[in-house]
């Protein structure tokens, strides 16, 4: 994910993750479109309220990036492969299994049988295909970064190019359905990453009846976007184990269990997302019970509210960085970037403000991902070694323009002031003048670090999406001389390009590693904490498995209370 623009994982970097986009949805509240045979009839009534940070933009998966419409997505519509609860391994979803050919560009997936979509239709290979080919075949509009943020990043361009910047080539070619249950998608080229990426809830199957009769079709004006197709407003049917119920923007979105679904039937019959935008107002909403829990809690809150309620950590699977932009300044000279990663105490930064468990970071991707290297070049905190770059790089007076974000707080940066102030005091000791440089998260913050390129330091940060390093430092330096960062290394291009199309898993992994040494040599940018995030629960909530890239199952919770 996992930007609120995106609040779950995103998303920060590369094209789409800094628009703030504005839903107009053509009816504020309606039921589903299975209707009766939507859920529900199970014999209870259990209730459960979660405090959600936002809206959704829309419930369909293609056009998301945000954590908050992921979450429901995820309820409501299922993927070809899946994860294991609470890991980022891989494992069987609406495909019991699958493999690939000999060159790695025809992967053939066995369908479960027997699975409905909520409007009662067939699940099969022809609505695979349909909807791979749906994606494919997008255009105007829906080529904008910030709607096909997911299919831009793993799959590449469209059949039509209607946006100079959409990629000039995909990896998608087409998809077969021999028969029912036997799905073929073919590539153009090999991608190691195709089957992790595909857990991604933008990937998700929906009904094509639903889809034909409803429409996704959509406008972009500006910063705007306009869903004047229905299916995500008002109409969204997978096979997932919730179907839609309603929604009403600003109130409350409600879902309700699937009782013909294909796999084990959810404890609680019905989950409202409520919406509360500000941190402390739904901390102040769980105690006064009028929500079971909610996500993103303050590292301030943890200990009160461990003493009456539940505490879970989400594992961490992200990265705070302080990029530096070689094309600013003095940041293109090596000894200088070196100057500024010794200044900084970064190990007090997160004793003083960050949540138990915080670790200083050595690259660009947590521990836990296979390709963490820990034979990278550090940068520990000393002053004496920063003085010493600072002289060995012959600049005078050195100043840099440091750039932070306002009005935001980040998993990997839950008070980004604190740690401006933290970092500016650091450079100052060493002798390097900052000025500051600050702006509302978005659009100015991104816009003017990610794709005007204004920033020197800034700060930033990602929260993985699927299990692959190309997901980490391919994301952030996959493309050569990008605004944010002015790094162009062939070397790191060619060997990002080869890790991703290379079949052997061994490979792959030494290869990574070889990418972060060499990364870390370079110095792009210092990698500054991995951090774990946390949710809050009422004692009788049960069942709540976090996930590294918070995709959670609602299905697997229930209610104990009398």
């Amino acid at each position: 994910m996992r930007v609120h623009t995106r609040s779950r994982r995103v998303l920060l970097g590369f094209a789409a993750a800094g628009a703030s986009l504005a839903l107009v949805a053509g009816c504020a509240s309606s039921s589903s479109t299975p209707g009766d045979n939507s859920g529900g009839g199970g014999g209870d009534d259990k209730t459960l309220v979660f405090g959600a940070s936002a809206d959704p933009q829309v419930i369909y998966g293609p056009y998301v990036s945000d954590g908050e419409s992921l979450r429901v997505i995820d309820q409501i519509f299922e993927t070809l492969v899946a994860l294991k609860p609470g890991t980022t391994e891989v494992q069987p979803g609406l495909a019991e299994s699958w493999s690939a050919s000999e060159n790695n560009l025809d992967w053939t997936f066995k369908l479960r049988e027997g699975v409905k979509f909520h409007d009662g239709t067939d699940f099969n290979a022809d609505a695979v295909c349909f909807n791979f080919e749906r994606w494919y075949n997008f255009k105007g509009a829906a080529q904008d970064s910030n709607l096909t943020y997911y299919w831009q990043t793993v799959f590449g361009g469209f059949k039509t190019r209607d946006n100079d910047a959409v990629p000039e080539t995909s990896i998608y070619k087409s998809c077969d359905a021999p028969d029912a249950t036997t799905a073929v998608i073919h590539l153009t080229s090999p991608n190691s990453s195709f089957i992790p990426a595909l857990v991604i809830p933008a990937f998700s199957i929906a009904s094509p009846t639903a889809l034909d009769k409803y429409g996704d079709s959509v406008e972009v004006s500006g910063d705007s976007v306009n869903f004047t197709g229905t299916f995500g407003t008002e109409h969204p049917v997978g096979t997932g184990p919730y179907a839609f119920k309603s929604w009403t923007p600003g109130d409350k979105l409600e879902i309700v269990r699937y009782d013909d679904y294909w796999g084990d039937k959810a404890k609680i019959k019905t989950v409202i997302f409520k919406p509360i935008a500000d941190g402390p107002a739904r901390k102040q909403a769980l105690e006064a019970g009028d929500i079971d829990g909610y996500d993103f809690v303050a590292p301030e809150d943890i200990t009160a509210l461990q003493a009456s309620y539940q505490v879970l950590e989400r594992p961490a699977f992200n990265v705070g960085y302080l990029g530096m932009n070689q094309n600013s300044g003095d940041l293109g000279n090596q000894k200088f970037r070196e100057a500024i990663a010794y200044s900084l105490d970064r190990e007090s930064l997160l004793k003083a403000k960050y949540p138990p468990g915080s670790e200083v970071a050595t690259q660009f991707m947590p521990p836990t991902l296979w390709g963490w290297n820990p034979d990278v070049v550090t940068y520990p905190y000393d002053p004496a070694k920063a003085k010493a770059a600072l002289q060995e790089s012959g600049i005078k007076n050195p100043s840099v323009e440091f750039w932070y974000p306002s009005g935001v707080s980040r998993p990997y940066m839950p008070d980004p002031t604190a740690v401006f102030q933290a970092f500016k005091a650091n450079l100052e000791a060493v002798g390097i003048k900052v000025v500051p440089k600050t702006a509302a998260w978005t659009p100015d913050y991104l816009k003017a670090v990610q794709q005007d390129g204004k920033a020197g330091l800034y700060l930033l940060g990602w929260t993985g999406d699927w299990a692959d390093p190309s997901n980490f430092i391919g994301t952030f330096f996959g493309r050569a001389n990008s605004p944010d960062w002015g790094y162009t290394d062939q070397a790191v291009q060619d060997g990002l390009k080869a890790a991703l199309q290379e079949p052997d898993q061994a490979k792959r992994e030494q290869m990574y590693k070889d990418l972060n040494a060499k990364i870390m040599e370079d110095l792009p940018g210092v990698p500054f904490v991995h951090n774990k995030s946390f949710l809050a629960f009422q004692t009788y909530v049960t069942g709540y498995t976090p996930s590294p890239v918070s995709l959670e199952q609602f299905a697997a919770v229930d209610i104990t209370k009398g």
